[in-house]
């Protein structure tokens, strides 16, 4: 019976494992799409090997896996600053009683009875429009985590959401256009807002502070950015620190919906 043993599992084994399945599942979702995947997928690879070699009792090989594991912890917080400081800020962020937010980050709730309040097609007007005459705009709509720690850099609003009062803040001689508009649920809900610029030395040159601007938001929390370019009247949609791609604007609706659901 010895060799069953293994099989001698507690309910608390059961939620360590399903804890770990969660927690690495949540990092995957997070570093998915960026260089760091790699990365992430490199060290389970290493630590598999590691445990494996114990089980095999490879002593040797065992020590030098251990060793790397134990000094590479210190390397992983400045490779994976962006997105441990990402993650802290949703942990933080986190309001248990309000829409169950934490289970919706981890995409568990995610299902067909989830309602998106704002409303989409205005924003998506309205930035088709602003393209056509060059009105540069960059749009920042809230997901999960707080953005009250830049919201605070600009001037504090309440509006309801609609295509004529985006256009009105980001007209050329409006004295609100310089700046984010944050979008909350369906409200406007700040204006002239400074955002963090990305460092990210990968962004193409023709991309203006807006744009990393829009990188820099998107990289410290889980909101979602638009920009409408000044230059050539496109609009760029921006996600997660990356820059989403999309033929039409059609397309670019369906992938706000979804990733605001």
């Amino acid at each position: 019976m010895n060799s069953l043993d293994f099989l001698d599992l507690r309910i608390l084994d059961i939620i360590d494992i399903v804890l770990v399945a969660i927690l690495l599942y949540y990092i995957y979702n997070l570093v998915k799409g960026s260089a760091a995947i790699n990365i992430f997928i490199g060290i389970v690879i290493v630590y598999l090997a590691w445990k494996l070699t114990q089980l095999l009792k490879m002593e040797m090989l065992s020590s030098i896996l251990g060793q790397f594991i134990g000094a590479g912890m210190f390397a992983l917080i400045v490779v994976f600053q962006q997105e441990i400081r990402k993650f802290l800020l949703m942990v933080g962020s986190t309001n248990f009683g309000n829409k169950r937010n934490f289970l919706r980050q981890l995409k568990f709730m995610r299902d067909s009875e989830n309602e998106v309040l704002t409303d989409i097609s205005s924003i998506i007007k309205a930035c088709e429009s602003m393209g056509k005459t060059n009105t540069g705009a960059l749009i920042v709509i809230r997901r999960n985590t707080s953005l009250d720690f830049v919201k605070n850099s600009g001037d504090s609003m309440n509006i309801e959401l609609n295509q004529p009062i985006i256009e009105s803040v980001f007209y050329k001689n409006s004295t609100l256009h310089d700046g984010a508009m944050v979008i909350e649920d369906n409200k406007i809900t700040a204006t002239r807002v400074i955002l963090p610029v990305s460092n990210d030395r990968s962004i193409p040159l023709r991309f203006g502070l807006r744009h990393r601007a829009a990188v820099g938001i998107t990289e410290k929390t889980d909101a979602l950015a638009l920009v409408v370019s000044e230059e050539s009247g496109q609009t760029s949609y921006i996600k997660n620190g990356s820059f989403e791609i999309f033929d039409t604007y059609d397309e670019l609706a369906s992938k706000l919906k979804k990733d605001l659901e």
